[in-house]
């Protein structure tokens, strides 16, 4: 394992492990790493989960129009959306990507070579899939479940 590369997330069931990808999104995982380590994505909730699609997050005003960091150009690349991809989120601009991000909780193949894939859940998915679910439709998400913590592996300390 990578410890540069790997991202930790606490969940209140368990650690989610993901491999991050800077040969296929060099700049987005290192927007990724740089708000990890400074705190910024601890306590944020997961704003739109889509039962039998994705879970989203990253947005610490919790609403899905907030975000963290500089705007980045797309970094789109031919990693298929499948179970556990780890993929950004954007607006209709494909170049608006800040910090949110979503994952995948099964295969959404129509989604590939649109949104920047920059990792994989490669342990905890089974905390993933316990993540709350939102409305029909929308996902909008009553009472949240949020990240606990986030950090790179090279950086934790549990």
């Amino acid at each position: 394992m990578d410890k540069e590369n790997t991202l930790y997330i606490d969940l209140k069931d368990g650690r989610v492990t993901i491999e991050m990808r800077p040969d296929l999104a060099p700049r987005h995982v290192a927007q990724i790493k740089k708000i990890a380590r400074e705190g910024k994505y601890d306590g944020v909730v997961f704003h739109r989960v889509i039962d039998g699609f994705m879970a989203q997050t990253g947005d610490p005003t919790g609403t899905g129009s907030g975000g963290m960091g500089e705007m980045l150009d797309a970094e789109f690349n031919k990693e298929p959306h499948g179970r556990g991809t780890v993929s950004m989120a954007r607006t209709s601009d494909p170049n608006s990507a800040r910090s949110q991000f979503f994952i995948c909780f099964k295969d959404s193949n129509f989604l590939d070579g649109q949104y920047t894939v920059w990792g994989k859940v490669t342990s905890g998915m089974e905390h993933v899939d316990k993540i709350k679910k939102g409305a029909a439709g929308s996902g909008a998400v009553s009472g949240p479940d949020k990240m606990v913590k986030v950090q790179v592996a090279a950086d934790a300390k549990d």
